[in-house]
């Protein structure tokens, strides 16, 4: 198996697409996972957005000069596409929630729609900070990288993400036991 910098490499200097769809196929599923949970489950968009990455990525490659990993310029990309889309739509569009999917554990349902709309009162800043962190585990440092922030802005935005969905969830488990 060829490595990821072999590719890299094979890429930047060759234009080699089928080493592109090779990085594309490792990291699909992170980027739009990402982006999935940044516009709320909408799939359509998510797909969109990760397309988008992956044309920006590609066109942009030759730029990537390994100051970070591939995955956190990846990533960087993605957010700022999602950043540019909800500019572009207005808060309307980035505030929509896709309501579906069956959950069996109705508890556990009831809990993620509390989650899902506590997020949804957060900038979005907060919440694709909190993404980075708790979901998709990046540490400060890389938030920072993918965000294009100081480190100092990251930990700020986690803790008042993390303060303000404290604040609104505060009430969920006592009147749900209540039931």
């Amino acid at each position: 198996m060829i490595s990821e910098l072999a590719l890299i490499q094979r890429v930047q200097l060759h234009e080699d697409r089928h080493a592109f769809t090779q990085l594309v196929k490792a990291h699909q599923s992170q980027v739009r996972f990402t982006l999935l949970q940044l516009t709320h489950g909408n799939d359509a968009l998510a797909d969109d957005l990760a397309q988008e990455t992956f044309l920006k990525a590609y066109q942009g490659i030759a730029r990537f000069n390994q100051q970070a990993a591939f995955a956190t310029w990846l990533h960087r990309i993605a957010y700022n596409c999602f950043i540019s889309h909800v500019r572009k739509s207005g808060p309307s569009d980035e505030t929509a929630v896709a309501e579906g999917g069956y959950e069996v554990d109705f508890h556990h349902s009831l809990l993620q729609s509390a989650v899902n709309k506590a997020l949804l009162t957060l900038p979005v800043e907060q919440r694709a900070a909190l993404h980075y962190g708790f979901q998709r585990g990046h540490s400060h440092g890389e938030i920072a990288q993918i965000m294009g922030v100081p480190l100092g802005t990251v930990k700020t935005l986690i803790n008042r993400g993390k303060i303000a969905l404290q604040q609104t969830l505060a009430g969920w488990q006592e009147s749900n036991h209540a039931r």
